[in-house]
């Protein structure tokens, strides 16, 4: 079970999130459309130190496994971010992961690039996870919901429960996903 996780793990951290949805007039006036990949640096490879490993021959209780899982959660909690990304305002989709939530509505989540992320584990690399903040609390949202971010994104680390972020976004705005629909 340790090792398909640790498989299944690499498959996941690449997984795409929701398809891009034409953007409202302010929105595209205001933030740049943005996805998931740009969040990653052109040169990292978080595979690179784990080529060479056999996942085939390994078992759960091997200690190869286990210290093998460690080191790419480190590597992933480590992940790097794209600095050029710093302070840009941008437009991204994603899933709620609820972080302060209260009866005045959520004020703090995560948002992740595909569906059951960070709530199974483990979470993706920090580069892969974005720490929303809302202005005032907002209700309607729940855990999972696809949602459009909209906000100055900041390459900012930061830790909670539910897993390691390496960016933060302000929010100006969050809004349902709505998938693109076909032209008749």
């Amino acid at each position: 079970m340790l090792v398909a996780a640790l498989a299944g793990a690499f498959v996941l951290a690449h997984a795409a999130g929701p398809a891009p949805a034409p953007a409202g007039k302010q929105a595209a006036a205001a933030f740049k459309e943005t996805n998931w990949d740009d969040l990653v640096p052109k040169d990292w490879d978080p595979m690179k130190q784990f080529r060479a490993a056999n996942l085939g021959v390994l078992s759960d209780s091997d200690p190869r496994a286990v210290e093998m899982l460690q080191r790419m959660r480190d590597t992933w909690d480590n992940a790097p971010t794209n600095n050029t990304l710093d302070d840009q305002p941008i437009r991204i989709p994603g899933y709620v992961v609820p972080l302060e939530e209260s009866k005045a509505g959520m004020s703090e989540f995560l948002l992740v690039p595909y569906l059951g992320a960070c709530i199974h584990t483990p979470p993706p690399p920090a580069n892969q996870i974005i720490h929303v903040r809302l202005p005032q609390a907002k209700k309607g949202l729940h855990m999972m919901d696809a949602v459009w971010v909209s906000g100055r994104i900041k390459t900012l680390r930061s830790d909670t429960a539910m897993g390691a972020s390496g960016y933060r976004m302000d929010a100006a705005g969050v809004d349902p996903y709505v998938d693109k629909k076909p032209a008749n």
